[in-house]
């Protein structure tokens, strides 16, 4: 089992910025993918961006050039810094682990909520 714990959110002005971390524990597969979801009312949830532990990224076209994932291996670990953020940017965020040797499930945390006004 592995867990979650996100921290990070709140509400922000549009233009204004927000780092989100997702501390990950328990049964920790050394190679990894880390990452962070969205979902707002009546949308499909989306990848915003992930992170292997060897580095490879990977973002949503929406957001490119605005948000930057970044990790903490040793800390195991994953960081959100999102900038110039706008209204449509508002959703819950929920963090995901998934181990990349063997199978094993998708993680999921509990969420926190990113809401950017006008």
């Amino acid at each position: 089992q592995v867990q979650l714990v996100e921290s990070g959110g709140g509400l922000v002005q549009a233009g204004g910025s927000l780092r989100l971390s997702c501390a990950a524990s328990g049964s920790i597969v050394r190679i990894n993918v880390m990452g962070w979801y969205r979902q707002s009312p009546g949308k499909q949830r989306e990848l915003v961006a992930s992170l292997t532990s060897g580095g490879s990224t990977n973002y949503a076209d929406s957001v490119k050039g605005r948000f930057t994932i970044s990790r903490d291996n040793a800390k195991n670990t994953v960081y959100l810094q999102m900038n110039s953020l706008k209204p449509e940017d508002t959703a819950i965020y929920v963090c995901n682990y998934r181990q990349l040797v063997s199978w094993g499930p998708d993680y999921w945390g509990q969420g926190t909520q990113v809401t950017v006004s006008s």
